[in-house]
């Protein structure tokens, strides 16, 4: 039998007092029926639920905004993208993470995901990580980060410790601090530099923040890590054209997006992507100025790797020419 965290009764009583004052943890009027629903009227009540969250993200886009910008500088600065948080909040920060080198041909430390306990929480609960803030602070300092980084201190409840620790040792390091809560007037807000507060109320199953909350969360980091990448250049249109084709389907997918992008044949598309080491974007660019591969690849590097603007250079330069 596995032992359970002892709190003394002053401890135990702030916290009691602290999660009754979070709107995560308390009651849905709206659900107190929900053990005597059908199936369908209990999944109906859980969608009606969950359409309140987008519209709870929308208010505060302002705020995502200025979230980006500082990611999409520190991406320009050679900096990187830290998301730290303990089980919930900690997984959905290691699969926003994981999803990037392969949809946008990032090294696998430009975007870096901490959680509470280490590797293996990632599978199951590890008693006690997330009130450690002491290894919330030596897991910051064993990535080294620095002033050049954005770190994202993720936790629905707002008062995580070991993600609290994590987000002070970070500004004491000079990076920038981005907090994300379902709850306003916590600790990851006051820490941060530029606060997301999706308050999306309580939760249909009372305190099971893994529900709104978490979707919430999904949609704030699908946000961040993709809007930073279409504004680093790695999207041309509405296209993955950075994709690292690293399996059948992705090869695949990497030869329908450079057809879409030029309009050429499915094997056309195939034979330039063979042409272009399966670098989408350099075949497009190869596609649509007719320019030799070292000579495309040169401009890309030249627009840091910005396909539309190459591609305007390219015609500015014709346009030029006797």
């Amino acid at each position: 039998m596995s032992k359970q965290p002892e709190l003394d009764s002053q401890q135990e009583q702030q916290l009691l007092q602290q999660l009754g004052s979070f709107l995560s943890e308390s009651r849905n009027p709206d659900s107190m029926d929900l053990d005597q629903l059908d199936t369908l009227a209990l999944l109906q009540r859980i969608n009606q639920a969950d359409q309140q969250v987008a519209q709870v993200i929308a208010g505060i886009l302002p705020q995502v905004a200025e979230a980006v910008d500082a990611i999409v500088a520190a991406f320009a600065a050679g900096g990187r993208l830290i998301y730290i948080g303990a089980g919930t909040s900690g997984r959905l920060g290691i699969l926003d993470a994981a999803e990037c080198p392969p949809t946008f041909s990032t090294p696998p430390q430009q975007v870096q995901a901490l959680i509470a306990g280490g590797p293996a929480a990632i599978l199951q609960a590890v008693e006690g990580a997330e009130d450690d803030a002491a290894q919330g602070v030596a897991d910051v300092k064993a990535i080294a980060l620095s002033s050049k980084d954005v770190l994202v201190g993720i936790a629905a409840s707002g008062r995580t410790p070991y993600v609290v620790a994590a987000m002070q040792q970070g500004q004491a390091l000079g990076a920038t601090i981005i907090g994300i809560s379902c709850n306003p007037d916590t600790a990851v807000l006051e820490a941060a530099d530029i606060p997301l507060c999706a308050a999306v109320g309580p939760e249909v199953l009372t305190g099971s923040t893994r529900m709104k909350s978490g979707t919430a969360q999904k949609l704030l980091l699908n946000m961040l890590s993709t809007a930073s990448m279409v504004r680093s250049g790695k999207v041309y249109q509405n296209l993955m054209v950075d994709l690292h084709a690293s399996n059948q389907k992705l090869l695949v997918r990497a030869a329908r997006i450079v057809a879409e992008a030029t309009g050429c044949s499915h094997e056309q598309a195939k034979q330039m992507l063979r042409e272009s080491d399966y670098n989408a974007k350099l075949a497009i660019l190869r596609i649509l100025t007719g320019l030799a591969k070292s000579d495309a690849a040169a401009l890309l590097a030249q627009q840091a790797g910005f396909l539309r603007q190459a591609l305007t250079q390219h015609q500015q330069d014709a346009n030029l020419m006797p």
